[in-house]
């Protein structure tokens, strides 16, 4: 009988533990997942009025070529800057990894733009690409690299690189911060065999360090490519959409169709497509890294 009540009053404990946690998800994750849901599948609007249509917002979304172009842009989006952020971000983490004060003090200022705001640093870079006012043509100029300043925002690529050139400067150091964990917390005795059995400093980067940091690279490739998928904020401030649209991202066409074109519905319908496409994605990044690493 005690043993059975001991047992009772631990998983009563337990459950206990985790309430906090299972109220956390129930009332900011399913609640608003369970309205968000009942909400696209009316025609509900932000002027007011609603009305149950059923699957009519999902037919429309995959009939639209505006959400489909929008998808297309942010896939591309997404494929250019991960890459980008995890090599320059391992790049870094092996030239910052040393306990010496001065990796120290390169590693702080890696991370420095991290603290700022996705706002406030996309605002600061439209700046310094302008081609009136910018340093960056400046600087440019100066060194005889352009004879005449780049403008960067009236043609789809060159925006899209400029604010692949913004956020890289401003997320770069979350990806280095990981990676120089994962780096230093690697046992100096499995560094040392690698030397004594001949390794050279890129062998045992690729048989050694990026082995055993595969659950970094993982963690920092999923919240990398997620938050890509939901950039919103770089392209509102940088491009605006445009030219023609083209830098439409899918949660701007969200936003777009929510709170310009006052579609409340549609644009839930939209979100919860992106939902389903993210969750697609990251199950089968996590499936496929773990092939890899029992291979």
């Amino acid at each position: 009988m005690n043993a059975g009540g001991g047992t009772r009053r631990s998983r009563y404990a337990g459950l206990a533990y985790v309430a906090p946690a299972l109220l956390f998800v129930a009332v900011f994750v399913l609640f608003p997942l369970g309205r968000l849901i009942h909400l696209s599948l009316t025609n509900a609007s932000l002027l007011g009025g609603s009305r149950f249509v059923g699957i009519a917002n999902y037919t429309k979304a995959f009939n639209d070529p505006v959400f489909w172009q929008a998808l297309r842009f942010t896939i591309r989006y997404t494929i250019y800057i991960t890459p980008i952020l995890m090599g320059l971000g391992f790049v870094f983490a092996l030239l910052t990894a040393a306990a010496h004060p001065l990796a120290k003090a390169a590693r702080s200022a890696i991370f420095l733009p991290v603290v700022i705001g996705l706002g406030t640093s996309s605002l600061l870079w439209f700046w310094l690409l302008d081609e009136q006012v910018g340093l960056i043509n400046r600087v440019l100029m100066d060194l005889g690299l352009i004879a005449h300043p780049l403008v960067w925002w009236v043609d789809a690529d060159m925006g899209l690189w400029g604010v692949i050139i913004s956020v890289t400067w401003k997320v770069v150091g979350f990806g280095t911060i990981i990676f120089v964990a994962a780096i230093q917390s690697i046992d100096p005795e499995i560094i040392d065999a690698a030397k004594i059995d001949g390794a050279d400093y890129w062998q045992r980067v690729g048989r050694v360090l990026l082995p055993l940091a595969t659950r970094s690279i993982l963690l920092t490739t999923l919240v990398s490519a997620v938050g890509s998928m939901l950039a919103f904020d770089q392209f509102y401030i940088m491009t605006a959409g445009g030219p023609r649209s083209l830098t439409f991202t899918s949660v701007y066409w969200m936003y777009q169709n929510s709170f310009i074109y006052f579609k409340l519905g549609y644009g839930a319908a939209l979100a919860l497509i992106l939902v389903v496409i993210i969750f697609v994605g990251a199950t089968a990044q996590i499936v496929l890294t773990r092939k890899r690493s029992r291979q």
